[in-house]
């Protein structure tokens, strides 16, 4: 058999640093490690910073405004002309064939809604509004949720449970941890609900790229998954359901983007882009 390939290597002519050793240590340990690229440089992580602004920015526009009777077309054109306004791009429009440039995605969907003008906000819905945006060829992603008046109990609770997946996986997210840590974490908190937490689809690695690597799940076990070292980048974005786990493609959407639960009950996620750094995640979006 021949030798393992390894994806961690010091800078040629260079002596190793107290990061190369620690990083090889856990590499020689047979743990997954990042690769140089996906520990961004200091330039970089301002340019991801900045996108990470414009994004917020997209995010509280639509806070203003999103209100029961409005389509979600209308807000895939307040998304798209503040992006312009500030000399962004959707990362989503076109993107592997998705026709707008962002995702609403109301009660069952679970993600990658399509904006269309016959989807009309109604009492009680609860939406998700996820945007990425490019800024000068570097990238942010994050959504949030919000409730179209008064809605019921049991809503209210799996958006707020969803939130606290979210801000549950970035406590357990360390330097030097691993990406499984932090699914485990809220795999913990949520099963205290009985809710099902999305298998499907992953938080990513982000910034240079739409998705990069690690795919961070948020469900498992510690000590599993890619290392977590300062200077990476990435997402975690739980989709928590309020029955099962399991998720289906909804035939009738000619782009095949659209995830709902399979039992069709109402399924609610948040999300960040999360800078790693010496002492925990920095947000860079909200």
């Amino acid at each position: 058999m021949g030798k393992r390939k390894r994806r961690w290597h010091c800078l040629a002519g260079q002596e190793p640093t107290e990061l190369d050793k620690l990083i090889m240590y856990w590499e020689n340990k047979g743990k997954l490690v990042p690769t140089r690229d996906l520990i961004k440089t200091p330039e970089q992580i301002e340019g991801i910073r900045r996108a990470g602004v414009v994004n917020t920015g997209v995010l509280d526009e639509v806070a203003k405004n999103i209100h029961e009777g409005m389509s979600t077309l209308e807000i895939d054109r307040i998304c798209r002309s503040y992006c312009e306004e500030h000399n962004a791009i959707p990362a989503c429009l076109n993107y592997e064939g998705f026709p707008m440039s962002v995702c609403t995605s109301i009660n069952e969907v679970v993600c990658h809604g399509i904006p269309k003008a016959t989807d009309i906000l109604k009492e009680g819905d609860i939406i998700n509004v996820d945007f990425t945006t490019i800024l000068d060829g570097y990238y942010a992603d994050a959504s949030r949720m919000f409730i179209i008046g008064k809605t019921t109990p049991e809503k209210e609770q799996l958006v707020r449970v969803a939130k606290e997946c979210l801000e549950i996986g970035m406590e357990a997210a360390k330097p030097f941890g691993f990406v499984g840590d932090i699914g485990h974490a809220i795999e913990k908190h949520c099963k205290k609900y009985h809710y099902g937490i999305v298998r499907d689809l992953a938080g990513h690695g982000v910034g240079l790229k739409f998705h990069e690597e690690p795919d961070v799940d948020h469900y498992g076990h510690r000590g599993t998954g890619m290392l977590l070292v300062p200077g990476m980048v990435f997402t975690i974005e739980p989709m928590i359901n309020m029955g099962t786990w399991k998720v289906f493609v909804d035939e009738g959407d000619p782009y095949g983007w659209e995830v709902i639960s399979e039992d069709e009950l109402p399924s609610a996620q948040w999300e960040h882009t999360l800078l790693m750094t010496d002492h925990g995640v920095e947000i860079l979006t909200y």
